[in-house]
């Protein structure tokens, strides 16, 4: 009898020691949740779930910016594109835009070069003639600035929307399709003023006529008449146009030239696009 007392008291004893333990611990536990409160931390709380992030929701770019962002991309690349090739030596050192003979008379050039009479006569008037156009190239681009100034002026703000997100070389191509006829007849009048000013026509005609009464021996059938005009002004706007798309996109892939808050805008609003 007195051990079944003596073991009631003991686990009465363990029990009691327990509670007030727990007590302890939860009393411990509103204290502080209380003194975080009062020290303005935020109550924790765990979610059942995490939330899901969507990256691809976009902030809605208005056709305002989007149109200014276009057009400051094309102004920029405008400028840079015929700055570059307005440089002297631009054409004609290049090993890309350098500007050669029409093609009709590029066929025959290597039988005019291996025909000593005829390369004595015109070897280096060929020569100077190829400098002198790719110099007049040079002296036209200038004249493309305002053509393209007023074609980007007239851009709508739909069209921009669409070149926005029509990706690499859509603003150059809006460009090419609006600007192409104006500057053709912009640049060959002044191409061939160009042309005048480093006297090409004195090697230019001498050229022309030599071929012609020596075309037995270079294999023509008939009189050559190439439009050395023509020619430049399609080799100079081809050239412009692909240091033009050049910028446009650099500007496209990559972020660090973007150098205004609009280009920066409009163009990570087109890298997000799916």
């Amino acid at each position: 009898m007195q051990t079944i007392l003596v073991q009631h008291l003991h686990t009465f004893h363990k029990r009691t020691v327990y509670g007030i333990f727990l007590i302890f611990i939860l009393s411990l536990c509103s204290c502080n949740s209380i003194l975080a409160q009062k020290k303005g931390f935020p109550k924790i709380v765990i979610p059942k779930e995490f939330p899901v992030i969507n990256t691809k929701t976009l902030e809605p770019l208005n056709q305002t910016d989007a149109g200014n962002g276009i057009k400051e991309a094309l102004k920029r690349g405008v400028s840079v594109g015929t700055q570059s090739l307005m440089k002297p030596g631009a054409f004609y050192k290049s090993t890309i835009y350098k500007i050669l003979l029409p093609e009709e008379i590029r066929i025959l050039e290597s039988k005019i070069r291996g025909n000593i009479i005829l390369n004595a006569a015109i070897g280096k008037e060929l020569d100077k003639t190829i400098e002198a156009m790719n110099t007049g190239a040079e002296k036209s681009i200038e004249f493309a600035l305002p053509i393209f100034g007023n074609a980007i002026g007239n851009l709508s703000f739909a069209d921009a929307l669409k070149i926005l997100s029509d990706g690499d070389g859509a603003a150059t191509r809006y460009l090419l399709q609006t600007t192409s006829s104006q500057l053709a007849q912009t640049f060959e009048p002044e191409i061939k003023k160009a042309l005048e000013s480093v006297s090409i026509y004195e090697y230019w005609n001498p050229i022309v006529s030599l071929i012609n009464k020596n075309k037995k021996i270079l294999g023509l059938p008939d009189d050559i008449q190439p439009d050395l005009e023509a020619h430049v002004t399609q080799k100079a706007m081809e050239a412009l146009f692909v240091e033009v798309e050049k910028q446009e996109n650099l500007i496209r892939k990559d972020p660090l030239q973007r150098s205004t808050a609009l280009l920066k805008k409009a163009f990570d609003y087109a890298d997000k696009q799916p």
